[in-house]
């Protein structure tokens, strides 16, 4: 059987991918063929009945495109592809308009079909650069993680040492250093809030795996009432419990003030402040400079 390389795409990840097809002339030739019921062949019992005449495998039965903004089934798109085809050429014809059934146009020397490349739909494309930008730093966020969790807790505290410094906390290196020593009462450490020192910051830095529930979180803001300090940070490389979050919502901001960061916060911040990352690759996207071209 003859077959033609198709592009498709994996609805789940986005990856473009190409897969054999039965020819488009085979396809028409194949409609032409089918047994029309007195109603009418609508086109998704057409691919109903081909998918099995033509032998399927089941990855081309879950091939995709995008068509419209929508995933289709591309065998099915080829179906309707077909259809439209011969109802231009006079083959068959859709008394009701769109969407409705086709109906053999009864001749008895039908004209030749033409053998034509099947015209692939304008959105199978790249996806756009923004997109694609933004998979990176997803890929990207899910791998700092990793790395962080491998890593030992003192070296957990000195990152959050360095991203804290870098987000303009804690004056210099050396004046953040007592972030994870001072281990008071659910405080691992003090960080200045401008270089002044005008106000502290309390930090609690938490690396595990379980979600954060309400417990640490209450035993934090007591450590702060304790210490009459109204700005804490907690920060965690997982997620945290409903019940820590709605706590903290809860916290009259004129007492204290808490903020919490989990994992996809940390990564995304150390991703902007470039903590725990480089610069691979740096590329230019241009535009037509409309002063180089105005008439003086």
């Amino acid at each position: 059987m003859k077959t033609v390389a198709r592009n498709a795409v994996n609805p789940e990840t986005g990856e473009r991918f190409q897969i054999d097809f039965p020819a488009p002339e085979l396809v028409r030739q194949a409609i032409l063929e089918l047994d029309y019921p007195p109603e009418g062949m609508r086109i998704k019992d057409a691919a109903n009945i081909l998918t099995d005449f033509f032998h399927l495998s089941a990855e081309q039965k879950n091939a995709k495109i995008i068509s419209q903004g929508k995933y289709l089934d591309l065998f099915y798109y080829d179906i309707a592809t077909a259809f439209r085809y011969l109802k231009r050429n006079g083959l068959v014809h859709q008394p009701g308009g769109k969407r409705k059934p086709y109906f053999l146009v009864e001749d008895e020397e039908p004209p030749p079909i033409k053998v034509e490349p099947l015209p692939l739909p304008i959105e199978v494309k790249s996806p756009p650069i923004e997109e694609i930008y933004n998979e990176i730093h997803k890929g990207l966020a899910s791998e700092l993680l990793e790395e962080i969790k491998k890593k030992a807790p003192a070296f957990f505290e000195k990152l959050v040492i360095d991203l804290l410094v870098e987000m303009g906390y804690g004056g210099s290196r050396e004046d953040a250093e007592a972030v994870g020593r001072s281990g008071d009462g659910g405080i691992d450490g003090i960080i200045k809030e401008d270089r002044l020192g005008l106000d502290v910051i309390y930090v609690q830095a938490k690396r595990q795996e379980a979600n954060v529930g309400e417990p640490p979180v209450r035993d934090f803001v007591g450590a702060l009432q304790g210490k009459r300090a109204r700005k804490g940070i907690f920060i965690t490389t997982s997620n945290f419990a409903k019940g820590a979050m709605n706590y903290v919502s809860k916290i009259d901001s004129r007492d204290s003030k808490v903020v919490l960061i989990d994992g996809q916060q940390l990564a995304q911040l150390m991703i902007e402040y470039n903590v725990g990352v480089s610069t691979k690759d740096i590329y230019e996207i241009k535009r037509v400079d409309s002063d180089y071209f105005a008439e003086e």
